[in-house]
């Protein structure tokens, strides 16, 4: 329970977990995000326990997203029960999650910040710029961004101490056209690789 309603944390436990990833989905889908499976499935073979969030917003079963205040609230008030195993955590999330991600990471002692599909600036709107959420965290960062995400293309990112990897060809969701050269499985397994290595280099 939070200050804005239930949320819900799915655990995908790592035998020997050296440290936990809260990963959160954005303001139009759930935890089925192609990007969150596909880390959940990945990563704790490689001594990472995942935790998919689901904010009180989507337990509820609402439709749309509420402001931005409103899901810090409820990040923030779950945040304990991620800490709980007592391994560091890692703050991410995908689209509006990683927003979160950014804005409270620091403030509730994360370990560090993973954002996926970070959303730079609406669509078609670059002049509405997030990038000072991206730019202070205070704390390692690692961008995963499509190639063409309406969202934020990587090379519209600014300079800063975070990393970027590009997965082309990519959208928001990461879904990748058929005529691309690379399948979608094989765009899953560059993000996930990226995850693992950057996270491997946290420990």
């Amino acid at each position: 329970m939070t200050d804005a309603g239930e949320a819900r944390i799915t655990w995908i436990p790592a035998k020997g977990a050296r440290l936990v990833l809260a990963v959160s989905h954005g303001a139009g889908g759930g935890i089925e995000a192609r990007d969150l499976q596909a880390l959940a499935a990945a990563l704790p073979g490689h001594g990472v326990t995942v935790a998919l969030v689901e904010q009180p917003w989507r337990v509820a079963g609402k439709k749309l997203a509420p402001a931005p205040r409103t899901l810090d609230t409820g990040w923030r008030g779950l945040w304990p029960a991620l800490a709980a195993p007592g391994l560091p955590v890692v703050a991410g999330g995908r689209s509006a999650g990683a927003r979160v991600a950014c804005r409270t990471g620091a403030e509730l002692g994360a370990r560090a910040v993973l954002a996926l599909s970070f959303p730079l600036h609406p669509p078609g709107r670059p002049e509405k710029s997030r990038a000072e959420e991206l730019l202070g965290t205070g704390l390692p960062t690692l961008v995963v961004q499509g190639g063409r995400d309406p969202f934020g293309r990587p090379e519209e990112f600014p300079p800063g101490q975070h990393g970027l990897v590009e997965v082309p060809h990519a959208d928001h969701g990461f879904a990748v056209p058929k005529k691309a050269p690379l399948t979608e499985d094989q765009a899953m397994e560059l993000l996930t690789g990226a995850v693992a290595a950057w996270l491997e280099g946290l420990a």
